[in-house]
């Protein structure tokens, strides 16, 4: 079964921006979309969104450069072809010929990608996890566990708080195995009580771009940081759970408040060493129940890496994110520096499915784990539930258990898990 159109659209995301969709019809008439996300909080060695950059068409958010790419460069490529998406991503990269994508733009081929791999599972009459699970050799499709963001700051909301998501993790118990089901149930009773702690302490209780709350905490005798983690730990304990059934992950996306120019970070009004905001993050794995940590130092700052994976590597996840860009050449840097132990994976990070599963295998080889997650700017394309479950990738966060763009991911979750 061919392809025999292909045609893109500029569409919103949940921030109320554009990006792109991308349709491919094959030979029966049967049709398959896809759509891809933007970041608010994005890495400099991301691949290259391309953004029309007009003032008078969306503040220059537009993509219609991208739209028209796709049309007229990469659906000519694609069509009289069976889909294929090794092949694709192959003859799409060569098309391209750039190291970041930045000639056709990697929101535009991405879109395409999707749309190849959902194209050839319909086509062989599986299930998307299911073949990417087939095509590229994964042992064992898994359910992951899931990071549920329930508060928001950094970029992503103007609560004054500098962290940029925080975040609960339910544990699954390997004596008795949690379902997709109870993990939610677990989430939303926390999320829902934390809501009412917060609504009977004075605090507004709307939301952020990724669905957790923003609420403005006073500056006191302490971090506005500790009492977010405050209100979480009240949360937790007030739905009846202990530090054993959930675990507290933060994304710091420290890159957004590092002054290169100074060599320091600036929280608040305060300039700070790389050594200071390591001894923040010390003292608060040692009073919280925190598991993981995204993002603590700089996209650039190597050294604050080393740091900061030396006195916290064997005792929490450390998740590189902006440093490593979902890049198998910047994860090997930092795998042969010895920084950090787990990468993020977003693929519009690389730009195509094939490289954001490769980065995936690449991990595992090297006992680095993964977590496959969505951006800021979100559209109701399920694809990334999908992918965690095909790669058993084995770690997932797609934002509070809240907004449809949010939670279409996690009641993909749910339908896999039925067919598992």
């Amino acid at each position: 079964m061919k392809i025999t159109k292909v045609y893109s659209r500029e569409i919103l995301d949940s921030r109320g921006f554009p990006t792109v969709s991308c349709t491919l019809e094959l030979e029966n008439n049967r049709k398959v979309c896809a759509s891809v996300p933007a970041g608010a909080s994005v890495g400099v060695h991301e691949a290259h969104e391309l953004r029309d950059g007009d003032k008078k068409w969306f503040l220059g958010r537009g993509v219609t450069h991208a739209v028209h790419n796709l049309e007229h460069k990469i659906g000519p490529v694609l069509i009289g072809h069976k889909p294929d998406i090794i092949a694709l991503d192959k003859i799409m990269l060569e098309l391209d010929g750039t190291e970041n994508k930045s000639k056709l733009g990697a929101n535009a081929i991405l879109a395409a990608s999707i749309a190849v791999t959902r194209a050839q599972a319909l086509c062989e009459n599986v299930e998307i996890f299911e073949l990417l699970h087939k095509i590229f050799d994964i042992k064992t499709p898994v359910i992951p566990n899931c990071m549920f963001n329930i508060i928001n700051g950094g970029m992503h909301a103007d609560s004054g708080l500098v962290f940029q998501e925080f975040m609960i993790m339910p544990r699954k118990q390997k004596s008795i195995p949690r379902s997709m089901k109870e993990l939610l149930n677990m989430t939303v009773t926390v999320y829902q009580n934390l809501k009412s702690l917060l609504h009977k302490n004075g605090y507004a209780t709307g939301i952020g771009d990724e669905g957790g709350f923003a609420p403005e905490f006073e500056l006191g005798h302490q971090l506005r940081e500790k009492t977010a983690l405050d209100f979480i730990m009240q949360a937790i304990e007030q739905s009846g759970y202990s530090h054993d059934d959930i675990g507290i992950c933060l994304d710091i996306a420290a890159s957004s408040f590092f002054d290169a120019q100074g060599d320091c970070y600036v929280m608040g009004e305060q300039f700070i060493s790389r050594e200071q905001l390591l001894e923040i993050y010390e003292e608060l794995v040692k009073y919280y129940p925190i598991i993981s940590i995204e993002d603590g130092m700089a996209e650039d700052d190597w050294d604050g890496w080393e740091k900061l994976t030396h006195a916290l590597g064997d005792k929490v996840q450390l998740v590189g994110d902006d440093i490593f860009v979902t890049n198998i050449a910047r994860i090997k840097q930092g795998i042969d520096k010895k920084i950090a132990n787990a990468v993020l994976i977003k693929p519009n990070q690389i730009g195509t499915v094939t490289q954001t599963v490769q980065a995936i295998k690449f991990c595992k080889e090297h006992n680095y784990k993964t977590v496959v997650s969505h951006r800021s700017g979100e559209t109701n394309d399920s694809f990334i539930a999908d992918l965690v479950v095909g790669t058993g990738a084995g770690q997932f966060k797609a934002g509070a258990p809240v907004r449809g763009e949010r939670v279409a991911k996690y009641n993909r979750l749910l339908e896999i898990e039925e067919k598992l």
